[in-house]
């Protein structure tokens, strides 16, 4: 299990953090311009998820990427199983990288969705920048923490290193967990990643703050808003990408009808 809460003076709430300077290519640079072993696996996962539970369906109307931040991934995993993706995402900066974005993604971002294309449902798009175009959404300026009073609406959802990376406090991560899992209808398929015993991180000159979690912890936080037979898994890859964490957790299900 996790350790003990942080002290008075190592305490940082979400509300405390500079997220309108974080700086997205900072991030791209050291996180995404090449593929890391860890992010194929990630993907590979999350488009056998999503496959194995759309695939010989009709589209759904509306997914949701909670905390985009400047990762195109997650939306990729939605991009063939629906009429539209919205990009909620809280920083001025990173949102300004994701509008960027949209008309024409980077090529760094192929290999990304060569992963993809091993189930047929990715590999039946003919042109993913043109669907990415005509799919994602301009992206919206928001918390996750404000999907938790809001009425149900999205019909498969993506969180990927959001939850514990926002904030030293436990509750704070499972209010965020919480609240991204009550903006999925009932029977929504969902995928989310956290970073495994994070002690924070640093994007340019600035520190963000992480909440030190583990397997339980993102069960507890899931607790009964899930299906039965939830997918919780430490990944196998072992390389990590930065210091200050021991790995990668994927949660993989559906909402609780």
């Amino acid at each position: 299990m996790t350790s003990g809460p942080p002290t008075a003076a190592d305490r940082t709430l979400n509300a405390d953090v500079r997220w309108d300077d974080f700086d997205p290519h900072q991030y791209i640079g050291h996180n995404y311009l090449v593929m890391q072993a860890v992010d194929e696996e990630i993907i590979t996962l999350v488009r056998d998820h999503f496959s194995d539970h759309f695939e010989g369906g009709d589209r759904v109307p509306r997914g949701i990427d909670v905390g985009a931040g400047p990762n195109l991934y997650p939306a990729f995993t939605m991009l063939p199983w629906c009429e539209s993706i919205t990009l909620l995402e809280r920083s001025a900066q990173n949102r300004g990288y994701l509008l960027g974005q949209r008309d024409w993604y980077d090529a760094h971002w192929d290999p990304f969705w060569k992963v993809l294309c091993g189930r047929k449902g990715y590999a039946d798009v003919d042109n993913p920048r043109e669907r990415f175009k005509r799919v994602v959404q301009d992206p919206i300026a928001g918390s996750v923490f404000e999907l938790g009073a809001a009425e149900p609406g999205w019909d498969v959802g993506t969180m990927f290193f959001v939850a514990e990376s926002i904030t030293t406090s436990l509750e704070e991560f499972q209010n965020a967990v919480r609240s991204f899992m009550h903006a999925l209808k009932p029977g929504a398929p969902f995928a989310t990643a956290f970073m495994e015993h994070s002690q924070g991180y640093r994007v340019g000159d600035i520190e963000f703050p992480a909440r030190d979690i583990d397997k339980e912890d993102v069960r507890t936080a899931l607790g009964d808003l899930v299906e039965p037979g939830v997918d919780i898994q430490r990944l196998n890859t072992s390389d990590l990408v930065r210091d200050g964490y021991t790995g990668m957790i994927l949660a993989r299900g559906r909402r609780k009808e």
